[in-house]
């Protein structure tokens, strides 16, 4: 197999390979909701490692926001604070309702995502809050559906995987399902490349599923955890391996393919194991910029077609905190639906080629 080209162009070609980029933010007619005066954010977990880099992102953007966190959080958030000219909140998440009192938008990241999310999703339906988080955890997800109908009623939007993997799989998924006329079934992989934060590897280590699923015929089932298959990442058939990824949940509400599998492919370096409080926050920026992350997925039409593209962008946490804070600046400008939404649902399946430095290739 080719090697990912260099460069691509932001036009379609007749060639078998086709690459897309986006060179502006896609315009969307979404039902603009919540209050008109209130248009502050607050980014929960920024003493930690991706919500550090989502609050300098947030800066980035000019959005007025603060940043919150435990009590014993307070010596990592101050000087994150002064340094960036915000407030800095303190609370637990099962007390979080009057710090949200004049908040907007949410951005949680603070995991593990199973400790956090439900009571920060109950005090956004309380408050009148719109709910976005950087999870990849399933039962987030599962969260979100439990709590739909009183999140709708509320005029609430419960946006799980604002960034990150979801986000990237499910731009990846819906631009690959437009490709075939009926598309019935999707097997799609995520290629982890350059290490793991210390928090990632607590929540994913506090997250271990003891089923592998898949979802059929609209379904989540078990699967066998040693059903492997190959999936070309731009350098030639690799390897992955099935896992639980909340793709199946989010995918299945963006596409309504009734047959979705998901895979992950992890190089340099396995997981790490040890005493993970004894990590570094997360990776170097220069290991960042040395490790890309790439998606592959495979459609299949209901005559038959099968259609592959890749998807190529920058490493998983600066693509993770930079999606995540633009997902909140759109929001924060009204694109906002009640209830559990998707990134690519809500925002199109060309968000995450908003990101920049990213392109989808057709095989």
């Amino acid at each position: 197999m080719e090697r990912l080209e260099p460069g691509c162009t932001t036009t379609r070609v007749t060639t078998p390979r086709t690459c897309w980029t986006l060179t502006d933010t896609a315009s969307n007619s979404l039902t603009r909701t919540g209050s008109t005066d209130m248009k502050k954010l607050m980014i929960y977990g920024a003493a930690g490692y991706t919500g550090r880099m989502a609050a300098n992102n947030a800066k980035a953007h000019g959005l007025d926001f603060v940043i919150a966190g435990r009590a014993q959080d307070e010596t990592k958030l101050q000087p994150i604070a002064k340094e960036l000219g915000v407030e800095y909140r303190l609370f637990p998440v099962e007390d979080a309702t009057a710090s949200l009192a004049d908040i907007s938008v949410l951005l949680n990241c603070a995991g593990p995502f199973m400790r956090t999310a439900e009571p920060l999703m109950r005090a956004c339906i309380a408050t009148g809050t719109h709910y976005l988080d950087i999870a990849a955890e399933l039962d987030s997800y599962r969260l979100a559906e439990v709590l739909d109908g009183e999140a709708q009623a509320a005029g609430v939007m419960l946006l799980p995987g604002s960034g990150g993997s979801v986000a990237m799989l499910g731009s990846l998924a819906g631009h690959a399902a437009m490709r075939v006329e009926k598309p019935v079934r999707l097997s799609i992989a995520l290629h982890v490349a350059g290490g793991f934060s210390r928090g990632s590897a607590v929540s994913a280590s506090e997250n271990v599923t003891t089923e592998t699923l898949r979802r059929i015929d609209g379904q989540l089932v078990g699967r066998g955890a040693d059903e492997v298959r190959s999936f070309d990442f731009g350098n030639g058939p690799a390897t992955a391996f099935p896992v639980t990824l909340p793709d199946l949940i989010t995918i299945w509400r963006a596409t309504d393919i009734p047959d979705i599998e998901t895979f992950v492919y992890v190089t340099d370096g396995a997981f790490p194991a040890g005493d993970l409080a004894a990590m570094p926050d997360g990776p170097t920026a220069e290991q960042r910029e040395a490790n890309r992350y790439h998606a592959s997925v495979e459609v299949t039409g209901a005559d038959g077609t099968i259609v592959r593209s890749i998807l190529d962008t920058v490493n998983g946490y600066t693509f993770t905190t930079i999606a995540a804070a633009e997902a909140a600046r759109r929001v924060i400008g009204g694109e906002a639906r009640p209830g559990f939404q998707t990134p690519a649902g809500l925002f199109g399946d060309d968000f995450a080629l908003t990101i920049a430095d990213t392109r989808i290739i057709d095989l």
